[in-house]
């Protein structure tokens, strides 16, 4: 064996033996060393290759002349400066000198500069949550995830509650954007789900909570939701603008939550939901076997809630809407249609996230789906059954009418439209389609008489409105005919009589 040199493995040998309790001489026999490197090793002297550190290049450094002369101070007066960048400036300064390859030396280069002399880092101090201390409430995407309700894709968010000591969650599907009506809604509903309060509430810098104008929570949040938290005696604390990791209590559970429904739609095999309320079923499914795993948390933190109020709090935006003369309502820009009896009243309308639910004076009188316009175009909402007891009156109202594209319910009825105003005299266009809408509204069969006339259509068979009066139409529905009275003959002899007489 050359010199004294010995490696890691005879060292490994040395003191495996040495331990089994095998003398200096066997040990290092088997090491392949000699008596006195193995005293060496046991005394420390023979020091551990492995641990050696070797401080000297092997190789000519190829940033030695320009990285004191102008990186470093580069780097000092602007720290963010990138390793591309300040390649390219080498390259630039000292053409051919400075290949690509060096791209890579020169990032760890400056990784290890930050390390050693740059700018201090902010510090992460992980905090010790306690039961029913702290509550948190943020709204997030499902990205990369397309939801369909009966085929049509659903633009929604999610709405996400989370206490921070046991991970106890609930999630809300919430149509529009991050408004008020979405947080006070799923708010109270998680905290009844939940059956009590935490001590406090903290969001991000939501503008549904806080105005955004000034550093002071107190002084900056919004009176509608200073009053909700009052309601439930909570304190409302909000983390830094910008800094998420603050609320990262609710921000790091995004990604598990959403991981778990992307895991179960993938086990349904299917993206597609019969109505919304299907949708919040399956993400409420979801969510209760994330918290299942967390039940021994979740009693411990349930005995120290606060108790819930009495009385449920106001979770809606009121609005106060005329129902004009063509038996509509405007709110937030959107147009809606109700009942024609309501023409001329003032209704007080409480606004919910995905629904209006609409009051004459104290009693209420309609639930209307929610509407959302898509960019600057105004949207409408239109059932035509509000309106079709007066339009069958006077169908050729139809043709030019300014809801007329809105009043048809659906793809099918505009196809059915198309065929019978190209097809038909214009009057009777209109009295076909009118009196298609007044079957399908009186005998509530728009999606079966809707069926069959397309199947007509494509058969090329001739549109008769009074065929599908006939088929739709039940007994109770159709009118009576005229009672007509027979006279006794013998009267209009005498009535002949008297007028020759006359």
């Amino acid at each position: 064996m050359p010199g004294n040199w010995i490696n890691a493995k005879q060292v490994d040998i040395y003191m495996t033996s040495r331990k089994s309790n095998n003398t200096q001489v066997l040990s290092s026999v088997k090491a392949g060393i000699s008596e006195r490197s193995g005293r060496a090793i046991e005394q420390g002297k023979r020091q551990d290759p492995r641990h050696k550190v070797r401080h000297w290049r092997t190789r000519k450094d190829p940033l030695q002349e320009a990285w004191q002369a102008e990186l470093t101070p580069m780097l000092k007066q602007s720290p963010s400066l990138q390793a591309i960048t300040l390649l390219e400036y080498l390259q630039g300064q000292h053409p051919g000198q400075y290949p690509d390859k060096l791209l890579r030396t020169l990032q760890r280069r400056i990784k290890q500069w930050r390390a050693l002399e740059g700018s201090d880092k902010d510090v992460i101090f992980r905090q010790t949550h306690e039961p029913a201390r702290q509550g948190l409430s943020d709204f997030t995407l499902l990205k990369g995830v397309t939801i369909t309700i009966a085929g049509s894709e659903l633009k929604h968010l999610l709405y996400h509650f989370r206490l921070a000591f046991s991970h106890w969650s609930y999630m809300k599907v919430v149509l529009g954007g991050e408004s008020y009506t979405a947080l006070a809604e799923g708010l109270s509903e998680a905290l009844t789900r939940l059956g009590g309060s935490p001590l406090e509430h903290r969001t991000d810098s939501l503008s549904a909570a806080f105005k955004n104008l000034s550093r002071d929570d107190k002084k900056d949040m919004t009176q509608r939701y200073d009053a909700l938290c009052q309601h439930y005696n909570m304190t409302a604390t909000r983390n830094n603008l910008g800094v998420s990791h603050e609320n990262g209590s609710v921000e790091s559970s995004h990604g598990h939550l959403k991981r778990r429904i992307e895991q179960a739609l993938l086990l349904r095999d299917s993206h597609d939901f019969a109505s919304v309320k299907a949708y919040q079923a399956f993400i409420e499914g979801v969510v209760k076997q994330h918290n299942q795993r967390n039940a021994k948390e979740v009693d411990i933190e349930r005995l120290s809630l606060q108790a819930l109020p009495q009385h449920h709090c106001v979770d809606y935006t009121e609005v106060v809407a005329r129902v004009s003369t063509s038996s509509t309502i405007e709110v937030r820009r959107i147009t809606y249609s109700v009942p024609s009896r309501l023409i001329s009243e003032t209704l007080r309308i409480r606004l919910y996230h995905d629904r209006l639910s609409c009051y004459l004076g104290g009693t209420h009188v309609i639930t209307l789906d929610r509407t959302y316009s898509q960019g600057n175009v105004r949207a409408c909402q239109i059932d035509y059954r509000h309106v079709i007891h007066s339009l069958i009156r006077k169908p050729q109202a139809f043709r030019y009418s300014r809801l007329r594209q809105d009043i048809l319910p659906g793809d099918a009825y505009q196809e059915i439209w198309q065929y019978a105003d190209n097809t038909l005299p214009p009057r009777e266009a209109c009295k076909f389609i009118v009196g298609l809408l007044y079957l399908a509204a009186t005998e509530d069969c728009e999606q079966a008489l809707a069926e069959g006339v397309l199947a007509a259509i494509k058969a090329a068979k001739p549109l008769s409105l009074t065929q599908w009066q006939a088929r739709f139409m039940t007994q109770a529905s159709r009118p009576e005919a005229p009672r007509v009275v027979q006279h006794n003959l013998a009267c209009y002899n005498v009535l002949l009589k008297e007028l020759n007489h006359a």
